[in-house]
Formats: C-alpha cells, structure tokens, sequence
C-alpha cells in the first residue's frame, strides 16, 4: 500500500448516446448492438465508441475497424461475418515510465494463474494471467519490448503449456527477427489501423521506406496505442536494406543536420549569423524552428561576436516579456533567491497602480507577475521599477528558488539563502537551451523542492548535495545526484560546470531532465565534476566570457533596438494606415 493525502480515479469513457435515445433505440450504457453491429432497430447500424457490445463498450481504436468489417459484410448483403468482442490493449508514457496492458489481468475468474516477476531497481514489472492453458491477460511497466509477442499470443488464443518456463522471458530461440520473418503475410501487425505485414512490406518495396517515420506517414502502422512499433522497427530491419535508426534528427527539415553536427559546422567554419548558416547550408529562408535554436547556438558558441538576427527570435525575446493571450503581457522582475525588500515591494506595488495592472499574482517561483502589460508601457514600467528583468520570457535562467536556511529556519543546517542569492547572481541574464530553473534548500526537508528542479542545490549537516535533472511539470522526476561536497564555494563550482555543459551539448528546446537521461548520469558526471582539470577549467573559462557580455535585457528599454520595438500593434497599424 501507498500512504496518500488525495486519490483521484479516471475509469473508462461516456459514451455519445443522445441521438440513439432520441431515435428510440435501446440503450444502456452504450447504444446496444448484435453480432452484426444492428441497434434494436434493424435498419440502424452503429459502431465505434458509442455503441455497447455485450456489455462492453470501447474506448480504443482497434475495435472500430474490426466492427467497421463487420458492418460493411451486413450492410453489403454478405451476412456472415460476427464481432465476437476485441481484446483490448494499450501502450502509454505515464511520469516516464513505459506501461502496456492488454486483456483480463484478474486472478479471481476459477482456474486463472498469475505470473509475476518484479526488479525495482530497474523499475520493471511483468504479470500475466493464464486461463486454461491459455493467456488470459497481461501488463508490463518499465520494460514493453515483449508486447508484440503477448499480443499475439492473446489473439491466436496460443497453447502456452509447454512453453511456461519461457513466458516471462522468451528463450534465445525466440528471436524477434525470426517471429517477423516467421509471420504470414496476412498478419495483422497494427491493430489499431489494420495494417497487415504484407502491406508494410509492399510500402518497402514500393515507396522505397527506410525510416519508421516514413512508414507510419505511408501506411499509419505504428500511430495508434504504440504496440506495434517494436514488430514495425524489426519488419524495416528485415526487409528495408537502407533501414536507419532515427536516434539522431534533423533540426528542421530547412536544414538537414542534427544538432550536435550543426554545433562542429558552426565551430569549424566560424559562421556568424544565422542567414549565413542558413544559405550555405539549409534552404536560405528557415523557419520558427530552425532560426532561434540557430540564434541560440551562435549566441552560446561566440559569446556576442556574432551578427544577432532579432527577426530570428519568438516575440518574447524581441521585447523582453511574455506575451499573453489577448496580445499583453507579463512583467517578471528579478527578485534573487525570493529575497526582496519593502523599498522594492512598494515600487511594484506604485507600478501596479499607475499603469492599471490587470493582475498581481505571486509566482510559484517566489517572484512577483505583473499580468496584462501593454506593449507601448514595458519600458516605462521596467524603468519605474528599477530592478532587473527575471528572464520569465525566454529560454535562460529563471530563478533560484531558495528556503530560509540558517538565517531563521530551526531546522537549517546550510545558509541556502546566501547560496541561492549567489547562484542566481552567477548565472543571471545568461541564455540556455531550454528554460532554466534551480532551488537551494538548508536541509534535507527539501522546503524549496530543490531536487525537482534542474538544478538544485541540497544543505546536509557538513556538506552539500549538488542534484541535476529534476523536473514537476508535465513530466516529474527526481533529480540525480551529481556530487556531494563540503563547501558552498564547490557546490556553487558544481552547479555552475554543469550549467555550462548543459548550454554546450543539449539540443535546443531540451530540458535538463530530457538532457540528463539521454546522456546517463554517468556521464555527466565525467564530463564535469570528474573531468580533466582542463575540461573544467575550459568550461568554467566559456561560461565567464558569456557572463562577461551578457546584460540585463530591459535596458533595452531607454535605447529600443527598432523603432517599433515597443509599439502596440493597433497603433502601428494606423501610422502604417
């Protein structure tokens, strides 16, 4: 069992009935249906989600097509073929963890078997049910390489008595390219879509496919639950000659490089300018995609000396705040470690009302938002506040959210404060791959949730834990631990050598905790902490020339870089007018 505060439960779907009801038609749950998919009016027909099928309905795909078969032999005067129920299965990413289930999985239908096997360290967990010899059901978390194989299993209904020893991990015999090259033509390998083997094969050989992406464009196998990808991936290595991994992929398809390639292009051939990449190698035009990551990267790899192309960022960049969705905007001050002042606070507050802020809202960040700005106003507003930008607007650093440490805390055992002040003044105004944000907490109780923030700083009696790669948004993950150290000085050095790598090598609009499994905590720790004297030194030397040139951005505001810079769009449209 689990000790919670708050269980909520999502069960099964409601289905769309309205119109069967008000027709008269019989319904329950669902709209009630036959063999033949007849509603309780013979020259009514249903299919799909709406419909109720011996007191089940369906919330998948794959049914629809086997009862849309069976439909279209009624409907066509070829009344043969019945619908006898669907075994349902799914595939889905849960927190980061693969999960597959398919079929019963109870235990308490008379004469069901339950196989088990459970690694926690690996995070992985298989149970299948076995009815008479048969499979009856089965769920995989962590690891669902096998669910082809269960699959198949399920629906052919297969003899599994003398192959028990082999059910949780099929012998060596039972290889994948053998089962694929064993299957018959007619196989269905994506239930979802209907796609049989055959069909995948002729679009190899006819369309000349040699990428998973361009069979799932070719022939939608692959697109539904999921399942079918692992089959789908050993029918292209068995039959596509030119079959590519897509581990690596292009940046846009401006620009055919992936993005650690692009980085050596930019280095070795000392472009400066993201219309000069873009000519020489891409299509010379570009797109929302490819120009910012290319502005970041020659931002990164030059530390200012290169030509800025502003046409080249998102709006928020071009001024300096976050646009809204009625076209305002939101002002975030930066207020280091959630440490401010009551001279600063009555600013805001004067701020507020002299422009008639729509909203203040505290952040979940320990900072203050000014919501529904208006354009023409941000200089003004950054200038009676007389505090620097918080960069809540673009892809950098946003804040070190910090607890009260040693200063009041009974509990605080490290000044997390004093350290988060200065990490966020280390790293200040400094652009990153992917939003940024840090949490410095004075002990292990973790009050400012440090080890789900990208970087996060730990206070222990005598030391500190440095932690990279946590996340609490859509995805949450406990970050790692990188190094453990004695003094405030090396934590600060820690946190800051990571920093740079991560600006250095993850692909642009990759988070630190996409970064961090990609590249394995291992690694990352011999790329910095463990690293040569002089990588560190290197990284260290790369991160102060950027800190060296970078700025507060909304000083921008007393010298506008275009003379529309901070002009409302309805009122530029009556000068243009």
């Amino acid at each position: 069992s689990i000790a919670a505060d708050f269980v909520v439960i999502a069960a099964g779907i409601r289905p769309n009935v309205e119109l069967g009801r008000k027709a008269g038609l019989e319904v329950n749950r669902g709209i009630i249906v036959n063999d033949y998919m007849e509603t309780s009016n013979p020259d009514v027909f249903a299919v799909g989600e709406c419909v109720e099928h011996n007191g089940t309905c369906y919330g998948l795909v794959a049914p629809l097509f086997e009862q849309g078969k069976v439909l279209a032999a009624t409907i066509t005067g070829n009344r043969g073929p019945l619908y006898r129920g669907t075994i349902q299965a799914a595939k889905l990413k849960i927190m980061g963890v693969d999960v597959f289930s398919a079929g019963n999985f109870s235990e308490k239908a008379p004469g069901t078997d339950a196989v088990r096997y459970e690694d926690p360290a690996l995070g992985t967990y298989k149970k299948l049910t076995v009815r008479d010899g048969k499979l009856a059901g089965v769920i995989l978390v962590g690891d669902t390489s096998e669910s082809h194989r269960y699959m198949d299993w399920l629906r052919s209904q297969t003899d599994l008595t003398a192959m028990r020893r082999q059910l949780l991990f099929p012998g060596p015999a039972d290889d994948a390219g053998l089962d694929v090259a064993a299957m018959a033509d007619s196989k269905v390998v994506c239930g979802c879509n209907g796609v049989t083997k055959g069909a995948i094969i002729h679009a190899v050989h006819e369309k000349g496919i040699s990428t998973l992406a361009q069979l799932r464009d070719s022939t939608r196998a692959s697109t539904g639950c999921g399942s079918c990808t692992e089959v789908c991936q050993q029918l292209l290595k068995a039959v596509a000659p030119e079959f590519q991994e897509e581990a690596k992929k292009s940046l846009c398809k401006c620009i055919p490089f992936p993005e650690d390639k692009l980085r050596e292009i930019l280095r070795s051939q000392r472009l400066r300018s993201v219309q000069e990449v873009l000519e020489i190698y891409g299509n010379g035009v570009g797109c929302e995609i490819c120009k910012p990551a290319l502005s970041y990267m020659l931002d990164m790899l030059w530390c200012g000396d290169h030509d800025e192309d502003r046409s080249a960022r998102f709006i928020n960049d071009r001024v300096h705040a976050n646009i809204q969705k009625d076209g305002t905007f939101s002002v975030v001050p930066r207020i280091r470690g959630g440490v401010t002042s009551a001279k600063e606070l009555r600013r805001i507050a004067d701020v507020a009302e002299k422009y008639n802020v729509p909203m203040v809202k505290i952040t979940g960040s320990q900072r203050i938002d000014l919501l529904g700005v208006k354009k023409a106003d941000l200089p003004q507003i950054w200038a009676d506040l007389g505090m620097p930008s918080g960069q809540a607007y673009t892809k950098g650093v946003r804040m070190v959210k910090t607890c009260v440490g040693t200063d009041f805390c009974r509990f605080g055992v490290q000044d997390s404060t004093k350290a988060g002040v200065e990490l966020e003044r280390r790293l200040e105004n400094l652009y990153t791959p992917h939003k940024l944000k840090m949490g410095a907490v004075g002990c292990p109780r973790n009050c400012a949730e440090a080890t789900v923030k990208d970087i996060g700083l730990v206070g222990q009696e005598g030391s500190w834990q440095v932690v990279v790669g946590g996340a609490a948004g859509k995805k949450v993950r406990k970050a790692d631990l990188l190094i453990t150290v004695e003094s405030t000085e090396e934590a600060l050095q820690a946190a800051t050598l990571f920093f740079q790598y991560y600006r250095e090598n993850a692909n642009y609009l990759e988070r630190t905790y996409d970064f961090v499994e990609r590249k394995g905590i291992e690694n990352v720790r011999r790329d910095t902490v463990y690293a040569p004297l002089a990588i560190q030194q290197g990284l260290r030397e790369r991160l102060r020339k950027s800190k060296r040139i970078s700025r507060d951005a909304w000083l921008e505001g007393d010298a506008p870089r275009h003379p529309t810079q901070f002009v409302q769009i309805e009122s530029l449209e009556k000068v243009q007018g």
